[in-house]
């Protein structure tokens, strides 16, 4: 066990070299953290603009100022697009995407190429660790397999772990440093060692049986969330049919202090985690001939709700004397939740395709994403337009699907024909807003 020692040796006292592999929401911050107490880093991205942006010191993510990253740099920070420098590492932390495929199934494929791309460059005594949402065993199923390929023997010279990325960007209150870090090890040894990799960066580490538990621990806390908001989406629909205002009665019930969590309806789930990963519990539930009724029904309610908005708006419209064909519709908000440029399943995005197929003339407002960025599966040759009285007069609708707290209410309430609020933005009853 000489080379457990040596490698929790070197983590302990700072002097291994920490590599994340994926440089975006996820393993950014780590990196900056990690730099922050000392440890030196190298970044491996396979996107060479943001290798370049790294290396001048920029930053492509809103909530993340160019300063963090310039610190990093004069720390001893490096990106590079060449994997072989991966045994220059004696950490290689895993943060890549792990969406779903046209099927709704779950896509490994970041996660396995990646892996491929490192076994040429594994060594003694590396740890491996992977962050990236998936189904419980992967981790044993997928990289194991690949890591002894390479003529390692895991948990004897390899040591890999499965710890859940747990960031939430744009979060005030939560930091990379303080968000506890679940994680699991693939035998006593490498749990020994990723216990050691994270305790230096994260106020409480918690360690686990299993990479499977650890796993299915990141499936359960948003598969969680998943289900509470399908049942306040749901209960948004029972009440705006019977004339209630769902914010109100949810502001009402966080008053008790036992028993409840408030969860708030929206136009539908955003980001890279809770649309995906039900999904991929459902997934391998159905290897074990399990059905998951319950979190699939709660899946349904969330993904229908963008036709649900829509339908809301259709609706508003006919009583103004005008059809949903050939109006003209400003988006507020396009990011996935307020406050960040994050645009990962994004159900604005979604609304605004929806939208644009039933002959609508669509633009959007957003200052944290100043030009529709490109996406794998959606595209709009659009750019932020300016949020003023004038413009704003010009629209049939406006639909307010993302809440950003540096958006002017007053002056769009003021300003626009029909308001569609998503959010519960706008207090109380006006004839020319209408909840959604």
């Amino acid at each position: 066990m000489k080379l457990v020692s040596s490698t929790a040796e070197k983590l302990n006292n700072k002097s291994a070299v920490i590599g994340i592999l994926g440089l975006g929401y996820v393993g950014l911050p780590l990196m900056l953290r990690y730099s922050e107490v000392g440890f030196k880093v190298l970044g491996i991205d396979i996107d060479p603009k943001k290798v370049d942006e790294l290396n001048q010191g920029n930053s492509y993510i809103a909530h993340i100022p160019a300063s963090e990253i310039s610190k990093a740099r004069e720390a001893g920070f490096e990106a590079t697009t060449e994997f072989s420098r991966a045994k220059e590492a004696d950490a290689l932390i895993i943060c890549v995407p792990t969406p779903l495929n046209k099927y709704r199934e779950p896509d490994i494929s970041y996660v396995t190429t990646t892996m491929d791309a490192l076994v040429p460059h594994l060594k003694n005594g590396h740890v491996v660790s992977l962050e990236s949402t998936t189904y419980p065993g992967t981790t044993e199923e997928e990289l194991k397999s690949r890591i002894e390929s390479g003529g390692f023997i895991v948990g004897e010279n390899v040591f890999l772990v499965y710890s859940p990325e747990r960031e939430d960007p744009g979060n005030p209150n939560f930091n990379t440093q303080t968000i506890p870090k679940v994680v699991g090890g693939t035998t006593p040894a490498c749990k020994e060692v990723g216990v050691s990799l994270y305790r230096q960066v994260i106020d409480q580490v918690v360690p686990v049986s299993t990479t499977q538990t650890a796993e299915m621990v990141k499936l359960l806390e948003n598969i969680h969330r998943a289900v509470n908001i399908g049942l306040v989406n749901e209960m948004k629909i029972v009440a705006d049919r019977m004339g209630i205002d769902i914010h109100e009665v949810i502001k009402a019930a966080a008053t008790k202090p036992f028993g409840f969590t408030a969860y708030y309806p929206g136009p539908g789930l955003g980001g890279h985690c809770i649309p995906i990963d039900p999904f991929y519990l459902t997934w391998k539930a159905r290897e074990f001939g399990l059905h998951t009724r319950f979190i699939e029904l709660a899946g349904e309610v969330n993904t229908n709700m963008p036709q649900w908005v829509v339908s809301k708006m259709v609706d508003a419209l006919n009583e103004r004397g005008k059809a949903l064909k050939g109006s003209r519709v400003l988006v507020l908000g396009i990011a996935y939740k307020k406050n960040v440029d994050d645009m990962r399943e994004s159900p604005s995005v979604e609304l605004m395709e929806i939208l644009r197929d039933k002959g609508v003339e669509v633009n959007y407002h957003d200052p944290y994403v100043l030009e529709f960025p490109k996406m794998r599966e959606h595209f709009f040759d659009l750019k932020s337009i300016d949020l003023s009285p004038d413009n704003i007069a010009t629209y049939d609708c406006v639909l307010l699907a993302t809440d950003h707290d540096c958006i002017d209410y007053d002056l769009v309430k003021k300003s626009s024909k029909l308001i569609i609020d998503t959010r519960g933005k706008y207090q109380g009853f006006e004839e020319h807003i209408v909840k959604a």
